[in-house]
């Protein structure tokens, strides 16, 4: 706890210039050094006060560091450690009492008896009554013997019932202080820990983005978002070229530079065709590729005969139009070709609740599914021979079944990305093994072999076709994110520079933005010596982004990639909630 102490104390109390008298109440907590498995409950309480007192003073900090927070989470855990078992103590206290108790009721039964033999005896072997009742001297002597130790032996039970019943409510009178010191105990560590909580949750991105958070975006932003996003031509499906190359090894001309690069690509729901590839490799079949990415009850058959119109093409049998699907390459036969199985399955699926058994039409493009009038035949043609009506169905009906071509190692629900939340949609790791850095995912992402798993989106005709971004830059986006939270009213100037301002209003350039901080009393960043991201790796999305240079700060995740996406030059974009920083 010293350990902790000194931490706590130059990050959060000379932060706020606490007086002398509060620095020497914290320095007092010497007896908190030890380990907490250690502590009787007034040590712990004790200690409790300390972390109250420290807690109080950093939930007025403005920019409390994640470090110190987790040393004093740890504590806490140590605490909680310590009662429960105090709590396993009491219990095993309060079973021995009552085990006491039965056994003296037993004795009980019997210490009457004992009590008017011990009396009886008593009197019987008064001198008196055995000078009357013996014949001789040496009878007298030892009726005189026998009988004392008959009574001695009752005295002895008397007193040792008597001592055993102190006992017991002796141990029943602590039992009840501790059980009521715990309970006020447990109530003020409940209250330390929410405290404790409080922090850690604003910590992510510090405190200093709770005071005024980003503004929600303005209907113009996310329409200019959307508009931008469209722009890069994300392959939606599997079999789709173009996208992405990644600028990894590839020199923009200039260093000191920063890369943005997003795992997977936007829609991250149901089935991840180059992960049920990675699946197929692995050796799961068709139904367990499917369990990995759905929630249904069963795959049953469904009518074939169900009549299907494609808008621009006409009305074919349910097997035709699972014919004329293409989305997955025709070449991924891994494993008897699952994964080319259960693709088909989900087009069937997908088709008969999209147009709801055959009583709508459905589109021909990858709005929908990817539809040409030829049979793809092949391999293709093969997985939907043998699968035959095959659909997955909940509660009866067939279920949307989405995919996409690569999720990034996530399964994400479709209310993750802003759909109408569904039953059928799941969120999850789509991982060989756990996750607990960018290396693992690298090494046991599913879709890991797929060309847009991990990309730096956009580029530009200039820096060598890259996507890589100057320090400047970079630094002009963070004062962007600074200024908007400063002051939302700003938000309609700080689009990119390079295209014309869509709110009708001038767009202010790097240099206005540092002047609009500066007059709001706002240091703004000259230069980025480091940007890092902090990444929630159990749902795959990034928590916050640390910044550091001639200043710091840090961001929401989500935030961070909103702006930047408003304010980076040409087509370069973060297209997904999970990215990563490189430099170059």
């Amino acid at each position: 706890m010293k350990k902790l102490i000194l931490l706590i104390f130059p990050i959060f109390f000379l932060i706020f210039l606490l007086s002398q008298t509060a620095l020497n109440s914290l320095a007092q907590t010497d007896q908190c050094s030890t380990d907490p498995h250690s502590w009787p409950p007034p040590q712990i309480q004790y200690c409790l006060d300390q972390f109250n007192k420290a807690l109080d003073l950093s939930v007025n900090a403005t920019r409390p560091l994640e470090s110190q927070l987790n040393s004093l989470q740890t504590q806490i855990k140590g605490i909680k450690g310590r009662v429960a078992t105090i709590e396993i103590e009491l219990v095993i206290k309060k079973q021995n009492i009552d085990k006491g108790y039965k056994e003296l009721a037993k004795q009980k039964e019997t210490l009457g008896k004992t009590i008017a033999n011990y009396y009886i005896k008593s009197y019987l072997n008064s001198p008196f009554v055995l000078f009357l009742s013996s014949p001789s001297a040496i009878n007298i002597i030892q009726n005189l013997a026998f009988q004392k130790a008959l009574a001695d032996q009752d005295r002895e039970k008397i007193v040792n019932f008597a001592i055993l019943l102190k006992s017991l409510e002796d141990q029943q009178k602590s039992l009840e202080s501790e059980q009521v010191q715990l309970t006020s105990l447990k109530a003020s560590l409940d209250s330390q820990s929410a405290k404790l909580d409080k922090i850690v949750s604003g910590a992510r991105a510090y405190q200093a983005s709770l005071s005024s958070q980003i503004a929600q975006l303005s209907s113009i932003q996310q329409q200019v978002l959307g508009q931008r996003l469209s722009e890069l031509g994300i392959p939606l499906y599997a079999s789709m070229a173009g996208g992405c190359a990644s600028d990894i090894g590839k020199s923009p001309g200039f260093g000191g530079g920063y890369g943005f690069f997003t795992y997977g690509v936007p829609n991250r729901v149901g089935l991840n065709q180059f992960g049920a590839w990675g699946r197929a490799k692995a050796g799961q079949d068709s139904d367990t590729i499917l369990r990995a990415y759905y929630n249904f009850d069963s795959i049953i058959d469904a009518n074939q005969s169900i009549q299907i119109t494609v808008q621009g093409y006409g009305t074919y049998s349910l097997e035709e139009y699972v014919k004329r699907i293409y989305e997955v390459p025709d070449s991924w036969t891994d494993n008897n070709s699952a994964a080319l199985k259960a693709q088909a399955v989900a087009v069937r699926s997908y088709v008969l609740a999209y147009t709801n058994n055959g009583q709508n039409s459905i589109c021909a493009t990858d709005q929908c599914q990817v539809f040409k009038p030829d049979p793809k035949g092949g391999n293709w043609d093969q997985a939907v021979r043998d699968t035959a009506g095959k659909v997955m169905v909940q509660g009866g009906s067939p279920i949307k079944a989405w995919f996409s071509s690569t999720h990034g190692g996530y399964i994400h629900s479709s209310g993750d990305i802003g759909w109408s939340g569904t039953s059928w949609t799941k969120n999850a790791q789509d991982t060989n093994g756990s996750v607990a850095s960018f290396a693992d995912l690298n090494n046991n992402a599913y879709d890991k072999s797929s060309p847009w798993f991990y990309c730096d989106w956009g580029s530009r005709s200039s820096y060598n076709g890259t996507a890589w971004l100057t320090n400047d830059e970079v630094a002009d986006i963070v004062n962007v994110l600074l200024l908007v939270q400063a002051d939302s009213s700003t938000k309609e100037h700080l689009y990119q520079v390079d295209r014309s301002n869509p709110a009708g209003t001038d767009t202010w350039d790097a240099g206005r933005v540092k002047t609009e901080l500066q007059n709001r009393g706002i240091i703004p960043f000259d230069t980025v010596s480091s940007i890092s991201v902090s990444p929630d790796f159990g749902n795959g999305r990034v928590n916050s982004v640390s910044v550091s240079g001639n200043k710091s700060a840090s961001f929401g995740g989500s935030d961070f990639k909103s702006y930047f996406n408003l304010r980076a030059p040409a087509k370069i974009q973060i297209v997904g909630p999970l990215y990563n920083i490189e430099r170059n």
